[in-house]
Formats: C-alpha cells, sequence, structure tokens
C-alpha cells in the first residue's frame, strides 16, 4: 500500500527538541556517562580512560586503531587517554609482530584488577538504572536499542 503523500495545505513538523529522538538519546548518553564516571571517579581514571579500558579488557591485545572504531571517541581523545593509562601503569603497548608500525595495547595486571573492580560497580549500576524498567520494558529496551544501533550501520 502507497505512503500517502502530505497535502500541499498540512502543516510541517516542527522540530522540539526535548521531543527529538537523536537529542535525547545523545542527552541520555551524557547523563549517563556522567553518573557512572562517580563510580570509577575513587580509582583516579576519566570517563575516555575507562572506555579505553573496557575496549582493550575485551581481548588479549589490540592496536590502538582499533580502539578508536569501537568507541565513540576521536583519535585525539583515545590517544590522550592511552598515553595516561600508560603513565599510570594500567596499560601496556608493545609492537605487533606482523607490523612493527602498529602498537598493541593489552591491560597490565594493575589493570586488569582495576577494570575488575569497577566493572562489577558499573554492572551495579546498570542494574540500578534498568530496575526503573520492568522485565518486559527492559526486553523492549534492548530490542529497541539492538534495531536503533543496526538502523545507523545501515546508514553508514
Amino acid at each position: 500500500m502507497p505512503v500517502a503523500s502530505p497535502s500541499v495545505s498540512a502543516k510541517p513538523r516542527a522540530l522540539i527538541l526535548d521531543r527529538f529522538a537523536p537529542y535525547r538519546i545523545v542527552a541520555l548518553g551524557h547523563a549517563i556517562s556522567g553518573r557512572l564516571s562517580h563510580v570509577y571517579a575513587n580509582e583516579n581514571i576519566t570517563i575516555p580512560e575507562w572506555r579505553v579500558l573496557a575496549v582493550i579488557s575485551q581481548a588479549d591485545s589490540l592496536a590502538a586503531r582499533d580502539v578508536v572504531g569501537r568507541t565513540p571517541m576521536d583519535k585525539m581523545t583515545v590517544s590522550r587517554a592511552v598515553a595516561s593509562l600508560e603513565t599510570k601503569d594500567l596499560v601496556l603497548r608493545t609492537p605487533d609482530h606482523q607490523d612493527r608500525r602498529v602498537n598493541m595495547l593489552s591491560l597490565s595486571v594493575a589493570g586488569r584488577a582495576l577494570f575488575d573492580r569497577v566493572a562489577t560497580l558499573a554492572l551495579e549500576f546498570e542494574d540500578e538504572l534498568l530496575a526503573a524498567l520492568s522485565p518486559s520494558e527492559q526486553a523492549a529496551f534492548e530490542s529497541a536499542l539492538s534495531k536503533l544501533e543496526a538502523r545507523t550501520r545501515i546508514a553508514d
């Protein structure tokens, strides 16, 4: 069935920021990230550092460029976070065996311990946040997030 085109007299839809889904999603993400940052503030790490630790924790080692591809951060922010984490002895940088121009990143023993501590707190934070939703709402939310993520990948 064809979609009806708007009539000439139809009033264009107004953009109301407080109802605009992309704005609300970004604002919610920033609010959640800010609240979550309190969870690891006692560990002396920043939001970008936490994101880098979390990404690196998912693999034995990872190229720095892959960290950029897996976070909502630009190359410079990731580079600064990695340098800071190295200074704190939380991340190790080693040359790749196949390509010496590429640096591989991994968590140090101290970095893994810190990640494990913060991850436990982060998961508790997630549980508390999602407790605002019933189990069926949580399932619907997860499904909606997955669909929106898939839709944004298609658009790229």
